[in-house]
């Protein structure tokens, strides 16, 4: 059966069609979860939130639209959150206030965690962008808008807005990828 199909059958409530778009995805969103987090468990936790969430709102399915992009996108809110919830732990705080001691004076600081520099790096790196992307990107990351207020301002779908923003953000980490302590920072903090 073709995922378009398996989307309309899951859109109605088939356990079995579900259950079989599960297994053609579940090793591929792994992967991707784990390359991040790093931990069997995180990540379990990650992908099972993800399917959940697409069996919750089935009937929001569109089989019209690109499948991958739709369950990498709620794969990647779950990432955040679960990255979020790792920084906020006491281990990490503990480390960052490790990592503070160790740097006692401005010529201590290595590249990758001078502010300055990153600021002026990613702004070179957003040329590489659309000014779509860029405006996106800014709106989001910078200005603290929500994918919803985004779609509104500039009337488009909330679909293009995220579809957008992936592709900025690709095209960022790999331009800032000797800053990527500060960038994943500065992302995860917005």
């Amino acid at each position: 059966m073709q995922e378009r199909d398996l989307i309309k059958e899951v859109r109605n409530g088939s356990e079995k069609a579900y259950k079989e778009l599960y297994s053609q995805w579940v090793s591929r969103l792994y992967r991707f979860v784990f390359q991040y987090l790093k931990s069997e468990s995180a990540t379990d936790d990650v992908v099972q939130e993800t399917f959940l969430r697409i069996w919750t709102n089935r009937e929001n399915l569109n089989p019209e639209e690109s499948f991958k992009s739709y369950i990498f996108t709620i794969a990647y809110h779950f990432l955040l959150k679960e990255l979020r919830r790792q920084i906020n732990t006491p281990s990490m705080e503990d480390y960052v206030e490790y990592k503070n001691e160790l740097i006692t004076s401005a010529e201590d600081i290595p590249a990758e965690l001078d502010y300055d520099k990153f600021t002026k790096a990613l702004d070179i790196a957003k040329g590489h962008l659309s000014p779509r992307q860029k405006e996106i990107f800014e709106l989001n990351k910078e200005y603290g808008m929500s994918i919803s207020e985004i779609a509104s301002q500039l009337s488009i779908t909330e679909q293009v807005i995220r579809n957008q923003l992936s592709a900025a953000l690709k095209i960022l980490r790999k331009e800032l990828k000797q800053y990527y302590p500060l960038f994943l920072f500065f992302i995860l903090s917005t």
